[in-house]
């Protein structure tokens, strides 16, 4: 019987969340490992540190070498990849697509997504990545912050799990924002994978 829980950790670009976590699995941090990466991105570098920390990494979308021009039948490739994999949660690492309802309901209530915001605002559609740091920044807030919430079938409104403050400063660029938001990510989704996900399905 396993110990620990198998993460899978979708990401579409950098990977440095994903990185975070594989991290912090090995260092004791996280009960859990990192089982599996999955992009929509081919070049994402979230693939290629996977990788390296040889966690078998695969791209899905309508334009990888499959060819999985059916949107249903490039869910299932998806769905059978976890279940292969044994994943118990999946952790949504700047993934910039919509889960299907079919993995939704297989792993309901156990797909989390980590937003560079403090929801409800700054959410939905079009809210990631810069866009949401210059749109906090144009609104005269003076903090920011991030959420861990579980992953519904609209963008950015399903449960809230948990939240954390970053503050901005008069002189803040929405690069300079992210990327103090982006080094206190690292730090939280840790903090709570830890503390309040594995927990709950241990």
């Amino acid at each position: 019987m396993r110990s620990s829980k198998n993460i899978a950790v979708f990401a579409s670009g950098g990977g440095s969340d994903l990185q975070a976590i594989v991290d912090g699995c090995k260092l004791g941090k996280i009960n859990a490992a990192v089982a599996v990466a999955i992009s929509n991105n081919s070049k994402s570098m979230a693939l290629e540190r996977a990788r390296a920390e040889n966690i078998p990494a695969f791209h899905f979308s309508q334009k990888s070498k499959k060819m999985f021009e059916d949107p249903q039948k490039l869910e299932q490739a998806i769905l059978d990849t976890l279940l292969e994999h044994h994943i118990d949660i999946v952790f949504l690492a700047g993934y910039m697509r919509k889960i299907g309802a079919r993995i939704l309901q297989t792993y309901k209530n156990r797909i989390f997504n980590i937003h560079p915001a403090l929801l409800p605002k700054y959410g939905g559609q079009g809210m990631f990545g810069i866009n949401v740091h210059k749109a906090v920044i144009e609104a005269g807030e003076t903090e920011t912050g991030i959420t861990i919430h579980r992953v519904d079938p609209e963008y950015d409104t399903g449960e809230i799990v948990a939240q954390c403050t970053v503050p901005i400063y008069k002189d803040d660029t929405a690069e300079a924002l992210a990327a103090r938001v982006l080094q206190r990510e690292h730090i939280f989704l840790v903090e709570v994978l830890n503390e309040i996900i594995i927990p709950s399905y241990g």
